[in-house]
């Protein structure tokens, strides 16, 4: 056989994706091409071929007798190909363990907790991967992600690892130890901003409904930098608990109140229902889960440095 004369590979793929959805759209935003890029590719390869491969019903498409033909065998090839490039490629990947997510999660969450997980794991290799883009299973070298948002991740397994709640915390030496003792004392304070942490929701928690939403400062848009500013002593900072505990149990941050404002956001296990499976993503996962549920009892045995109704100075444990 003359593999010349082989058509493109780009259009064999075009074809293959819009076959199996029977839509040129879907399979555009699957190849992250334009509609009139995959309907270009299926012509010209119909030209090349000299057959119809879909009838046009106006925007609709379907596959005709001989497109079902060439779409089952060209899947194949494809699939054939696909597997054969995996294998090469792999060498040690069965042993990587990639795992995508947030920069803050990461850095304040995640990496000082994930020494365990590879002194439980050693023949697996880890790799983080840090980006506040959402990862992209199908484009992106990634395993496993772990998602801040509503859970709703099409076509993917997703699961709820932990809830998010905020409160104010500041450092310990915030007006020279002279920290605020009921919530209301906040008013005549700095309280530092960001886009994420709004203080609204934690005043209606507070039962302090008439305060507005602070206007004036600094507005910090990463989480981090929030979290430093409080640690500088700047001011009041309304923070994430999964992100400030660390910074509570060092001593360079304490919790004031025993008042948790809500969040609309969690954060998910989120991967390829095709790697769930596989040992190095189970591995993961139970070792994740267990470290969330020790992190939730964490935060219930670290009480405030003040409670909210009686405004009694409390120590840390």
């Amino acid at each position: 056989m003359d593999l010349r004369q082989l058509p493109a590979l780009n259009a064999l793929r075009a074809f293959e994706a819009a076959a199996r959805h029977e839509s040129f759209s879907r399979a555009a935003d699957e190849l992250f091409v334009t509609h009139g890029a995959v309907s270009h590719q299926i012509r010209a390869l119909e030209a090349e071929l000299g057959v119809p491969l879909f009838a046009r019903d106006g925007k609709r498409v379907r596959l005709t007798d001989r497109g079902k033909q060439y779409a089952a065998d060209v899947r194949a090839a494809l699939v054939a190909l696909a597997e054969s490039t995996r294998r090469i490629r792999s060498g040690d990947r069965d042993r990587r363990l990639i795992v995508s997510t947030i920069p803050s999660f990461s850095a304040r969450w995640l990496t000082p907790r994930v020494g365990r997980f590879i002194e439980q794991h050693p023949d697996v290799d880890l790799e983080l991967l840090t980006t506040s883009a959402l990862i992209d299973f199908h484009r992106d070298d990634a395993d496993v992600a772990i998602r801040f948002g509503y859970g709703k991740y099409a076509g993917l397994h997703s699961e709820e690892l932990m809830d998010e709640v905020f409160f104010p915390a500041c450092a310990p030496n915030f007006r020279g130890g002279a920290l605020p003792r009921v919530p209301r004392d906040l008013a005549a304070l700095p309280l530092l901003r960001s886009d994420d942490e709004l203080w609204r929701p934690w005043f209606d928690a507070a039962g302090m409904t008439d305060l507005a939403e602070p206007k004036r400062g600094v507005l910090y848009e990463d989480s981090s930098n929030l979290l430093q500013a409080a640690i500088d002593g700047q001011g009041i900072a309304l923070v994430r608990r999964s992100l400030a505990m660390q910074e509570i149990i060092a001593g360079r941050l304490v919790r004031l109140f025993n008042v948790d404002g809500p969040s609309p956001w969690k954060y998910y296990f989120v991967c390829p229902t095709a790697l769930l499976q596989t040992k190095r993503v189970q591995a993961f996962r139970e070792w994740i889960f267990d470290e969330a549920e020790q992190f939730r009892l964490l935060y219930e045995r670290t009480p405030a440095v003040c409670d909210a109704p009686a405004g009694k100075i409390r120590a840390l444990p």
